[in-house]
């Protein structure tokens, strides 16, 4: 039997999954490793806590799997994206990575904007927000200048833990593509817009497609993990675009929805042309030539897992869930908004922030918890109401992550979204897309076509009904007024916020 690894460097923790050649998973193990967060907005992890988990969960992974590691043919990874990381003349790190969810950056946002105007969105498809890694690197030209005179590269999260493993400097197409740096139609480095911002192009690592072998197993590595040092390694996706071929989404039609520390609608594009013009993302597909629109609710499991930690810190997720499907939909009157970092899709505004609107004393925890949960569904939602108001179809969605593990939350985006939700058999996320990627550039599969369709099968489906869906409509126009109604609120309270 022959086997694949599937790597994903997440927010919270490092998963790894061990998968054989019928798509089953033989074995997972995950690591996690904390957050930095300095001050408010700040967002920061160390890289070698990344390094030093993989390693770990990779020999634990080969240990309690027990097969034969020259029959694992092959390693790939899925990685958080946008998160900068920087590497002096020697490859060393010079300072914490700044993630996908920091948002110090207001600033060199407006000045990108000030100095391109629109002509940054015809070359990379995408608005500028602070979460992208373009405002970061200008922010620390600006703020530590003596570290941005040392920075000979930059790499994005799953980059560095690749060349950590493999001892080759690569990105790919999908996670370049949200760096603000890539003509993402052309699939190559902008060096124009490296140059406007005094930004050596030298730091642009070399570009390869995501199922690419790249190199082996140092030998350093291998004993530490356990594997052979002949085992190939190759290239990986970004998480977003990991997921969607870890739910099939290969093909026109087909929509995801994923919550996991943040949330994700996604939808596979093949037309490079089509412009969204920036009112979602467009980025790089892991598929080669082919391309997703998405947009981004930013604490969406993070929102649950905060109540939890705050208010509830010793119960596990499912007590904190119990008695959620006796509460009636509007949870009481009660209404959450998830911007506790501020948002992304429709509302790019790096200082709203999270509200609970309608809290009387008859409201309980079940109540707060289901409002959560509404709350994060209604903010994905907005972005299906883009997509649909720009003409495509949403009416099947493959739901993966945390919103996928409790049938109420799967129940309520049928009803939320207005469409049949699907729940996979096996729901690997991003870890499961790595490892398919491993077995195309294995060669195992002509396709990632050919690979969707003996590694994934569904298992149950959802369907709206129509009482809850006009329930769910009248509440979402109420929801959709709660952004508009406290933005100056917000912004008057960020003088008061830690800096």
């Amino acid at each position: 039997m022959k086997y694949v690894i599937g790597i994903d460097i997440g927010t919270s923790a490092v998963k790894t999954i061990l998968v054989n050649e019928q798509g089953e998973v033989c074995g997972e193990v995950s690591k996690s490793y904390p957050l930095i967060q300095e001050k408010a907005g700040y967002n920061e992890q160390n890289p070698e806590d990344w390094v030093r988990q993989t390693i770990q969960a990779l020999a634990e992974l080969v240990s309690i799997c027990q097969v034969q590691v020259n029959n694992i043919e092959g390693i790939s990874y899925s990685g958080q994206m946008h998160g900068l990381v920087l590497l002096d003349q020697n490859q060393c790190v010079l300072r914490n990575a700044i993630l996908w969810n920091d948002t110090r950056t207001t600033s060199q946002c407006r000045n990108i904007e000030e100095v391109f105007g629109e002509q940054l969105l015809e070359i990379t498809k995408n608005r500028v927000l602070e979460g992208f890694t373009l405002p970061k690197i200008l922010w620390v030209k600006e703020h530590e200048p003596e570290i941005f005179e040392k920075a000979a590269l930059f790499l994005l999260p799953k980059d560095y833990v690749r060349f950590r493993m493999t001892g080759t400097i690569n990105s790919e197409f999908s996670d370049a593509a949200g760096t603000l740096l890539l003509h993402v139609t052309r699939k190559k480095w902008d060096y124009d817009i490296c140059k406007r911002f005094d930004i050596p192009t030298e730091i642009c690592p070399p570009l390869v497609e995501s199922h690419d072998c790249v190199g082996t197993l140092l030998p350093n590595i291998a004993e530490e993990t356990g594997l052979s040092k002949k085992t190939k390694v190759f290239a990986g996706g970004a998480d977003n675009a990991c997921g969607a071929i870890g739910a099939g989404i290969l093909s026109s039609g087909k929509t995801l929805c994923s919550i996991g520390t943040s949330g994700v609608i996604l939808s596979y594009e093949e037309d490079k042309e089509r412009d969204f013009k920036g009112k979602v993302h467009f980025f790089n597909h892991g598929k080669k030539d082919a391309f997703y629109t998405m947009g981004v609710t930013l604490a969406a499991g993070y929102s649950l897992n905060w109540f939890k930690e705050t208010f509830s810190q010793n119960e596990t997720f499912e007590q904190l869930l119990h008695g959620v499907e006796s509460v009636p939909i509007g949870s009481n009157g009660l209404l959450y908004t998830p911007y506790l970092v501020g948002e992304r899709t429709p509302h790019a505004d790096s200082l709203i922030r999270g509200s609970f609107i309608g809290m009387d004393g008859s409201h309980k925890k079940e109540n707060f918890v289901r409002a959560v949960m509404e709350g994060i569904t209604f903010s994905l939602h907005e972005s299906i109401k883009l997509f649909r108001k720009e003409g495509k179809t949403v009416d099947t969605i493959i739901s993966i992550g945390g919103g996928a593990k409790n049938e109420i939350w799967l129940q309520m985006q049928a009803d939320i979204f207005k469409a049949k939700v699907i729940k996979l058999e096996s729901e690997q996320g991003p870890a499961m897309g790595a490892a398919m990627l491993a077995t195309f550039g294995s060669g195992w599969f002509d396709s990632l076509e050919q690979c969707a369709e003996e590694f994934i099968r569904e298992t149950s489906t959802f369907y709206p009904k129509e009482s809850n869906v006009e329930r769910y409509e009248a509440l979402f126009n109420i929801y959709e007024e709660v952004y508009f109604k406290t933005k100056d609120l917000n912004a008057a309270l960020a003088a008061f916020r830690d800096r």
